[in-house]
């Protein structure tokens, strides 16, 4: 018999969806293990390796005890990076549920499915996007690393059809990310650069997971 699906996850918990537009909305996220990129400014590097192989059947069994508890629908499947790992059959069972999918992906695989929310964050230094990213994202999230330049923010402004908004989120609630990203916010408005806006990591805020 062949052998059932399984994912690879670091970790299933529920929490306020901390970033971007969805902030504050009840959240269960699943993150993944593994990630492409690895940059250097990640705030999740323990995902990279650790992590339990789970069939899908012992994945929707945590979620549903979660849902049960805190009445959240909404599922975001984040990493690492999710799309490293075939996610096709888990999106499927948790729809037939009724949950309500996002991933959060850094934009460089494509994707063999549609969620129902898509945040795309392209990393440094090249800022790859696929072509199926680029056209079916809802926000676009760029971390204000210490290598961020305006002339990077509107090489990936232009990727994406303006009416999708793209936020600029300081790097792990540092200090000198918040300047640096009001630095910037001011300079793209001047030069023109069409929905840009800030962000923040709400979660860090509140001190919660």
């Amino acid at each position: 018999m062949p052998r059932p699906p399984t994912l690879k996850i670091n970790e299933i918990f529920f929490s306020a969806a901390g970033e971007a537009l969805r902030q504050g909305q009840p959240t269960i996220f699943i993150r993944l293990s593994g990630c492409n990129l690895r940059c250097p400014f990640c705030d999740t590097k323990y995902a990279w390796k650790d992590g339990k192989e789970l069939r899908l059947g012992e994945i929707f069994t945590q979620i549903a005890k979660i849902k049960k508890k805190y009445r959240a629908d909404w599922v975001c499947l984040t990493g690492g990076e999710p799309l490293l790992q075939e996610l096709r059959p888990l999106v499927r069972l948790l729809k037939r549920a009724g949950y309500r999918t996002h991933l959060e992906t850094n934009g460089t695989r494509s994707l063999s499915f549609k969620p129902d929310w898509l945040t795309v964050s392209p990393k440094p230094p090249d800022y790859q996007i696929t072509q199926d990213c680029r056209w079916l994202a809802d926000e676009v999230k760029l971390v204000v690393s210490r290598s961020l330049r305006l002339e990077e923010i509107k090489k990936v402004r232009r990727a994406f059809p303006e009416k999708i908004p793209l936020l600029l989120q300081p790097q792990s609630s540092a200090g000198w990310s918040y300047k640096k990203a009001w630095k910037l916010y001011l300079q793209a408005v001047q030069a023109g650069l069409k929905n840009i806006r800030l962000s923040c990591q709400l979660h860090k805020i509140y001190g919660i997971k």
